[in-house]
């Protein structure tokens, strides 16, 4: 990887900050008003979209970005997650790897279809959320293996969410920086009727 590669990776701009920063207010705004979590019939009880700003955030402004947004949801996590989260390696570890792997899996296919390298994106991290979550509450002893089957419902869902929301925002994000989001007038406001 060449040095100026490198460079537009790890440094972050005005804008890239505050984009994360509006992203991982967003995903706390999510969770504490209950918006993100949508009702689904296991031991949870919720499927949540919470980690689809962190996958959006790798998407629009790469892999930096999205981890930073990560780092804000997994501490949110972590401090508002109650014993099952005190974990770092279980509440922000893998919600900082969301935005790596969401991004890897954008700029693999970004040249094929944007909208398809989106939905892969946004399926790629919701598994990276799911797997390594649930992999490390299993791990640490602090749910037994055999609930895992009964998070599958959730995890369906979320994987579906992830796989519509993301193109969707990716796109309008896309069109609002092109500037082809506005239509001319045909007529000068002076001459129209009204």
């Amino acid at each position: 990887m060449s040095v100026v590669a490198r460079t537009q990776l790890t440094k972050l701009n005005t804008r890239q900050i505050v984009i994360a920063g509006v992203l991982g207010a967003i995903s706390i705004v999510l969770s504490v008003t209950r918006l993100g979590y949508l009702p689904v019939p296991n031991l949870s009880g919720d499927a949540t979209i919470l980690h689809v700003p962190v996958i959006i955030g790798a998407v629009l402004e790469g892999p930096v970005v999205g981890s930073l947004v990560g780092l804000i949801f997994g501490i949110f996590s972590l401090i508002q997650g109650g014993p099952l989260f005190a974990n770092p390696l279980i509440s922000v570890v893998p919600r900082i790897l969301i935005g790596i792997t969401s991004w890897l899996a954008y700029r693999s296919l970004q040249k094929v279809n944007v909208d398809v390298a989106a939905a892969v994106a946004g399926i790629v991290g919701t598994l990276t959320n799911t797997i390594l979550v649930v992999g490390g509450l299993v791990s640490f002893g602090l749910i037994p293996a055999a609930v895992v089957v009964t998070i599958l419902p959730q995890a369906g869902v979320e994987l579906v969410l992830a796989a519509i929301l993301t193109p969707l925002v990716v796109r309008g994000v896309h069109l609002v920086r092109s500037g082809r989001t506005t239509a001319t007038e045909r007529t000068p406001r002076d001459t129209s009727s009204f």
